[in-house]
């Protein structure tokens, strides 16, 4: 498993853990230099936005990733974490039906958690 891939696997588990709802895996590895994967979830409040961040920081910081940089924390409406390959948005559900990144992003895949194990 590639290191874009196992960093995603981790994420998503820390999401879990926070009972993120509908998330989503982004494969944009051929559209896009950005990254390879977005991943989005969301929270039902600004705490439960935070505490999915922070769990997913404290989980991936346990085995040595550390993000390039964090953003929008203190309003937690959107999270953005930067994870190199993958990057994490993190809304709460008004401001995802607004921004509505699966929309922008179309060009890219959608798929399945247990696509990035094979």
């Amino acid at each position: 498993m590639n290191q874009s891939k196992k960093v995603a696997n981790l994420a998503i588990a820390a999401l879990e853990e926070k009972k993120a709802s509908d998330i989503r895996i982004i494969d944009i590895e051929h559209i896009s230099t950005l990254a390879d994967y977005f991943l989005i979830a969301s929270g039902s409040n600004r705490s439960q936005v935070q505490a999915m961040a922070d769990n997913v920081e404290e989980c991936l910081s346990k085995l040595g990733y550390e993000p390039k940089s964090i953003e929008g924390y203190q309003n937690a409406n959107w999270i953005l974490m930067d994870y190199g390959d993958v990057v994490i948005h993190l809304f709460d559900d008004q401001n995802r039906l607004f921004y509505d990144l699966e929309r922008i992003w179309r060009d890219g895949k959608v798929i399945e958690k247990e696509d990035l194990n094979s």
